[in-house]
């Protein structure tokens, strides 16, 4: 087994992506290992049955197969930038702002970008992005008075929320960027000028059994 934690990605998953923040922003050294969702490597279905990513395996084989458990122990590890003030001080909230993400909000998302997925629920995407942006303009008031969710720089849960809503607008760019929903859209530009956002999204060749996985953070 490798001695650093092994990190089973795919690089355009919203989940892997902010646990790569997460890794790439506490400095700890994991070996990456890049994924195609419809092959999936059989050492990673062994540790984590559900398959799905990011999946981090630690050295001491203990295995997060949840992108905020590893968001979580690599800022304990090490935070620089105090990405997990708005944790330690509003545990309760920052969980239900996030848990609004992944399950309403990726909800509307994924009919709303795949609806043919769901041939049974009879899809009208128009009503799923209406839903989202539901979500998007509640966010649209937090976000107004510094353009952070939590004080007045990025913390955790706007790494945890970003590239979920990157990939909403990205569907359909010219009607996400007329929406009223100003504090968003700046947020989201700054997210995706950040360095630190175009750090974590090099592209890398699938890895295959036998290989030597990718250093990450380079």
């Amino acid at each position: 087994m490798s001695r650093k934690p092994v990190l089973y990605s795919f690089r355009r998953c919203p989940y892997a992506m902010r646990a790569r923040l997460a890794l790439a922003t506490s400095g700890i050294q994991t070996e990456l290992r890049e994924v195609v969702l419809r092959d999936k490597p059989q050492s990673m279905i062994d540790v984590s049955p559900k398959a799905t990513v990011p999946v981090l395996l630690l050295p001491d084989g203990k295995v997060l197969e949840e992108s905020t458990d590893i968001m979580l122990w690599a800022l304990q590890q090490n935070d620089p930038h105090d990405w997990l003030l708005p944790w330690r001080e509003s545990r309760d909230e920052l969980m239900a702002l996030i848990t609004e993400n992944d399950l309403p909000f990726k909800q509307f998302l994924d009919r709303y970008k795949y609806p043919g997925r769901y041939p049974d629920e009879n899809i009208i995407p128009e009503m799923q992005r209406a839903s989202g942006l539901e979500i998007l303009s509640k966010w649209n008031d937090l976000l107004a008075d510094t353009g952070w969710l939590y004080g007045s720089r990025r913390t955790l849960a706007d790494v945890a929320l970003l590239p979920f809503v990157r990939q909403f607008a990205h569907v359909d760019r010219t009607w996400f960027f007329a929406q009223p929903i100003p504090h968003v859209q700046s947020w989201l530009e700054d997210f995706l000028a950040w360095e630190g956002f175009s750090g974590i999204m090099t592209k890398y060749d699938q890895w295959q059994e036998g290989d030597e996985g990718i250093s990450f953070p380079a």
